[in-house]
């Protein structure tokens, strides 16, 4: 588990990668594009995006204090990911409905978003 300093930089690194609310995020996971948007692994018929985007949502409904070792971890996959591709800039065309953004809004982040 984190140290108390480690979770505070997590905490807040989480909250600047994660720029959509819960009820945005909610909305767009029910969506085609969110289900079959990344990959599946171990034959799971859900992508491996569209779980962390559950995951998110359940962390974000916890009180802070609530939080677990898990919870941290996954705050850490998340904001690594989202920096990861946010560094990729994106296609240079129709970055509204490509595959790039859908896969960071699986993740909690609509790079879009201001």
């Amino acid at each position: 588990m984190p140290e108390d300093q480690d979770r505070e930089q997590i905490w807040r690194d989480f909250k600047d990668a994660v720029n959509m609310t819960p009820s945005a995020l909610e909305k767009w996971l029910k969506t085609p594009e969110s289900q079959e948007s990344g990959f599946s692994e171990n034959d799971r018929k859900e992508t491996v995006g569209h779980h962390s985007g559950r995951r998110i949502l359940d962390i974000k409904h916890k009180k802070k204090a609530d939080l677990t070792a898990a919870d941290y971890d996954h705050m850490q996959k998340v904001v690594g990911y989202v920096h990861r591709h946010l560094k990729q800039g994106g296609p240079k065309k129709d970055k509204d409905h490509s595959p790039w953004r859908y896969s960071l809004m699986n993740w909690g982040h609509d790079p879009l978003k201001d």
